[in-house]
C-alpha cells in the first residue's frame, strides 16, 4: 500500500513538479476521508536548493530517507549531459529492488534512464526530449506521444502538467477511482485527460528557400487546404515534373506531399476548433478534410483524440470572428 513518498530534488529542480507531487503526496486530505502520507522532500546534501525558477527550497533529508519509500519521484532534471550521482541511482535501484516504485516527471526520466531501471521498457518524458533520451538509452523505448506511462514499478510523465495525470493514475490504481476523483476535484483538474501529447506540439514548418518555386507552392498549398490538391497540381506550380516534385518536396520537408498535406490539413482543424464554433463538418469542409467522418479518424491518429473533446480542452471563451 502507498504511505510513504520522497521527491527527489537538486539545483535546477523544476518548481512546477515539486508543486505537483507535494500537492498530491504531501497535503493532509485526511479531515475529508482521502489518504494521507509520510511526504519528505530529499536532496543529496540536506541544505538550501534553487529550482528552475529562482525559487529556494530547504530539504531536510538526504537520500537515506529513500530507503524507506513507497515511491520516489525523480522531478525533471535540467543539467544536460551532466550525469546524476552515483548514489542516487543506487538509492532508485534500491528502492525497486525491495518492492518499491519510482516515478519521473519531464526529464527526471534522464535520471531513472541512467539508472538502467528503464532498460527493456517504455517511458514517456517531454515530447521535446523524447528523440535525445532514445538517442542516449537505445535500450529505451521512448513513447512521445502519451501523457504517461504506467510500467509497473515504474511510472513516468510527459512534460508540466502530465505530472498531475500521473499522480492520480497512481491514486487510481492503489484507492480506486472514487479517491482519484476526490483528490482531482479538490485540485480542481479533470480526473483523466483524453488524448496525448501530440494535441500540445506545434506543427512543423519545413525550412525551405524563401526565393524558390517550392516555397510558393507550399504557401500556397497552405492557403488553399479546402480544395482537391493532388501531386500533378503542386508540381505543375512549381514547374517540376510529378517525379522530380516529389523528390525535391522530400529531400526539403523530409515528408511525402500527401503526408505533409494531411498534417497541414489537420493543423487547420485544430485551429478551427481552438477558434471558431463552426461545427465539426464545417471545420472538416474548410481544412480540406472531406466529411466529419474523415476528420475524426485523422484527428484521432494524429492529435490522439477527437476533435470535440480537442476543442472542449483548448477553445478559449470568446470565439473569434469566422469569414
Amino acid at each position: 500500500m502507498l504511505k510513504d513518498v520522497v521527491a527527489v530534488v537538486y539545483d535546477g529542480v523544476g518548481a512546477f513538479g515539486l508543486g505537483v507531487v507535494s500537492e498530491v503526496f504531501g497535503y493532509d486530505r485526511s479531515d475529508d476521508g482521502l489518504p494521507s502520507y509520510d511526504f519528505a522532500v530529499v536532496a543529496e546534501r540536506p541544505g538550501a536548493v534553487r529550482t528552475d525558477t529562482g525559487l529556494q527550497i530547504l530539504p531536510e533529508h538526504g537520500l537515506d530517507r529513500m530507503a524507506t519509500a513507497d515511491l520516489v519521484c525523480v522531478l525533471g532534471w535540467e543539467h544536460g549531459a551532466a550525469m546524476p550521482s552515483e548514489a542516487l541511482l543506487q538509492g532508485l535501484r534500491d528502492t525497486v529492488a525491495r518492492g518499491g516504485r519510482v516515478m519521473s516527471h519531464c526529464s527526471g526520466a534522464f535520471v531513472v534512464a541512467e539508472s538502467g531501471l528503464l532498460d527493456g521498457r517504455t517511458v514517456a518524458t517531454h515530447w521535446r526530449n523524447a528523440a535525445e533520451l532514445a538517442r542516449r538509452y537505445p535500450a529505451v523505448t521512448v513513447d512521445p506521444d502519451v501523457l504517461y506511462v504506467d510500467d509497473d514499478p515504474i511510472f513516468s510523465s510527459a512534460g508540466t502538467a502530465a505530472g498531475i495525470d500521473t499522480c492520480l493514475h497512481l491514486l487510481r490504481r492503489e484507492h480506486g477511482a472514487a479517491v482519484a476523483n476526490a483528490v482531482a476535484r479538490r485540485m480542481v483538474v479533470p480526473p483523466h485527460r483524453d488524448g496525448g501529447q501530440t494535441q500540445f506540439m506545434t506543427a512543423a514548418v519545413p525550412e525551405v528557400d524563401d526565393t524558390s518555386r517550392l516555397r510558393d507552392t507550399l504557401v500556397w498549398a497552405q492557403e488553399n487546404l479546402d480544395v482537391d490538391l493532388g501531386v500533378e497540381e503542386l508540381a505543375s506550380r512549381s514547374l517540376m515534373s510529378s517525379r522530380s516534385f516529389a523528390r525535391h518536396f522530400r529531400a526539403a520537408t523530409g515528408s511525402s506531399p500527401h503526408a505533409w498535406l494531411l498534417a497541414q490539413r489537420v493543423t487547420r482543424a485544430q485551429h478551427l476548433l481552438e477558434t471558431t464554433d463552426l461545427s465539426v463538418d464545417e471545420v472538416a469542409r474548410r481544412s480540406g478534410l472531406g466529411t466529419a467522418t474523415t476528420l475524426r479518424h485523422h484527428f484521432a491518429r494524429r492529435v490522439g483524440t477527437s476533435p470535440q473533446a480537442y476543442r472542449r480542452t483548448f477553445r478559449g471563451g470568446r470565439l473569434a470572428p469566422v469569414g
